[in-house]
């Protein structure tokens, strides 16, 4: 079906929906069918709830979560462990980590990671905050929780040197996580395993 033959609303909705990811533009086609289809379950609800979420949500100024308080509720949460930090490239990964329960300590988002091809330096992230708690004196260690791909291993590595003279151990996560694998993808039980096998870097 071209644009041509849908109303000038619904092709934006289309092309709205098809941006996101995991939904090329066939999958648009049919999300969005389904929500015209079926307006007072799904659009409006849907609608209602873009709307607050753009209106509450916010990036937590010291971790990078993304939480309708600010600091977030990882960050304000009694019992936490405040001396260990798990970084993480993306929110999802924080929030797989969080579904595995294998962690209570706090967390830093990166978003995302250090990429000549895709022209991503240190400075477009979130590291500058990381190395900052790092040597608050506050710390104990720092848990990697990067991606096993390359570009997740380079960072890894980075954020290694530039934590030399800070009286931090840092570690990363161990068996479970498969090379090229990513966190948000993986079950609750191999999370949990890999935090607990984690080791020096």
């Amino acid at each position: 079906m071209s644009s041509a033959n849908v109303s000038p609303e619904i092709d934006r909705l289309i092309s709205l929906l098809s941006k996101l990811p995991g939904l090329g533009p066939r999958s648009a086609r049919r999300a969005a069918l389904a929500m015209l289809k079926k307006p007072d379950v799904l659009m409006v609800p849907l609608t209602h709830a873009m709307g607050e979420a753009a209106d509450k949500i916010s990036t937590c100024h010291v971790c990078g979560n993304v939480d309708s308080s600010n600091p977030c509720h990882i960050c304000q949460a009694p019992g936490r462990d405040r001396t260990r930090i798990c970084v993480v490239q993306d929110v999802s990964d924080l929030w797989a980590m969080e579904r595995a329960g294998a962690f209570r300590g706090t967390y830093h988002v990166l978003g995302g990671t250090l990429s000549a091809l895709d022209g991503v330096r240190p400075e477009d992230l979130n590291i500058a905050a990381l190395i900052d708690r790092a040597k608050s004196g506050e710390i104990a260690e720092i848990i990697l929780a990067m991606n096993a791909t390359v570009d997740g291993q380079t960072t890894a590595h980075y954020i290694t040197d530039h934590l030399e003279g800070a009286d931090v151990s840092v570690s990363r996560l161990a068996h479970g996580v498969p090379v090229g694998g990513e966190l948000d993808f993986l079950d609750d039980g191999t999370i949990a395993a890999a935090m607990k096998s984690r080791r020096p870097f």
